[in-house]
């Protein structure tokens, strides 16, 4: 489909989906934010739904501002993605060996690594730059500089939530490395500390919702902001980095005789700020729940822990600020999942996936999200399919 335009304050809503189906919490977000005085254009997915702060599945274009609780608290949050040499005849009957051996070479939940991950001894890790990226955090919020060491033995780690990591094949039987996460606790401590600095100042007095608090241009907590919030974005990206180069090591090991070769790792943020040009103006677009898709980029669009994912390519279209859809997007909040579902309908929904089928995941129950595929229906102008995948292992948090 193409876009459906809502009318808006002070720009008109662009959405992928149809209006009628958006919550209306969601839709009064949608709503909110285009009244913001410093807004040039407002894109919505088709994954769209409430969310805290600004809603997920939207992208906000604005001139000389930038909200903090619109990025949201896991800044940087996004996918990795690689194709390996390896196929389903490859694999083994019973899957759970290599998912115990992917859970103990990778921290999840709230767990980490005991020292930090050496950067040298990961596979494949790009560590130009990283011991310059390190250098920096003297530089962040004070209030945050503390927990260095914490931030060091989390990297490398995938945290709890929605964030897994996968084992999937393609549809021509070719095995792919999967995994989704962010910036870790750091990254939510930046940004609760900069939330909350934003709602201070007198510009955002008057907002219709205070979680709109913005930072302006030429300020200097614009300025603290944006060095906090690009370090976070960073530290997501080495983040993934490290736990692909470890998955991709425990692969190469399982599978050592097959001698497993890699494609280039695909990876892009979903929960971020970016500078970029459109119709002649410099804009700070955030995208929250949303990826990158300009011409030619590769993206990541997952779907469920039982019902597969997408591998994309950018169409450039610029009525959507160059954005598609992060994922399949919840149709129900997590306690609505735990009310409505119990661990028998996830051993149902997951069938054939070697993945946790226990009480503390029914809140991530496919039943819980939106169907990829309408998903990926709907912004048929803004990505190209690449590859389809279907997990068979699934590690959650």
């Amino acid at each position: 489909m193409s876009y459906v335009e809502v009318p808006g304050a002070k720009v008109p809503i662009r959405m992928w989906t149809d209006p009628a189906a958006v919550e209306d919490g969601a839709m009064q977000q949608l709503r909110n934010v285009a009244t913001l005085p410093w807004i040039k254009g407002l894109a919505v997915m088709p994954d769209v739904h409430y969310g805290k702060g600004a809603t997920v599945g939207s992208v906000i274009a604005m001139h000389g501002a930038v909200c903090p609780a619109a990025v949201g608290v896991d800044i940087g949050c996004g996918m990795s993605a690689v194709k390996t040499s390896l196929t389903a005849n490859d694999l083994p009957g019973d899957l759970s060996r290599l998912r115990s051996k992917i859970e103990r070479a990778i921290p999840v939940g709230r767990g980490m690594h005991d020292e930090p991950v050496d950067p040298g001894r990961v596979y494949g890790f790009p560590s130009t730059g990283f011991d310059a990226f390190w250098s920096r955090f003297d530089d962040v919020a004070d209030p945050v500089k503390f927990r260095r060491e914490r931030a060091g033995k989390q990297m490398g780690t995938l945290g709890s939530g929605n964030h897994f990591i996968e084992f999937c094949l393609d549809e021509t039987g070719s095995v792919w490395l999967m995994l989704h996460s962010g910036s870790r606790n750091i990254g939510k401590e930046l940004a609760e500390y900069h939330i909350g600095e934003a709602r201070k100042l007198p510009h955002n007095q008057g907002l219709v919702d205070r979680d709109l608090a913005v930072f302006v241009s030429d300020t200097p907590q614009m300025a603290a902001y944006r060095n906090d919030l690009f370090w976070a974005q960073e530290y997501a990206k080495y983040n993934r980095a490290i736990m692909m180069g470890l998955f991709q090591e425990v692969v190469r090991r399982e599978f050592r005789k097959a001698k497993v070769a890699f494609d280039p790792v695909i990876s892009c943020h979903h929960n971020y700020v970016a500078e970029e040009r459109y119709q002649g103006m410099d804009l700070l677009v955030t995208r929250k729940g949303a990826i990158r898709a300009a011409s030619g980029d590769f993206g990541i669009i997952p779907g469920s822990m039982g019902t597969g994912s997408y591998i994309v390519k950018g169409l450039g279209n610029e009525k959507s600020f160059n954005s598609a859809s992060h994922g399949a997007g919840r149709r129900m909040s997590r306690n609505a999942a735990k009310r409505r579902f119990s661990t028998r309908d996830l051993e149902e929904q997951t069938r054939g996936v070697e993945c946790r089928k226990d009480s503390g995941v029914v809140d991530e129950i496919p039943g819980a999200y939106k169907p990829i595929e309408k998903v990926i229906d709907q912004q048929r102008d803004l990505v190209e399919v690449v590859a389809k995948l279907k997990q068979v292992i699934c590690v959650k948090g």
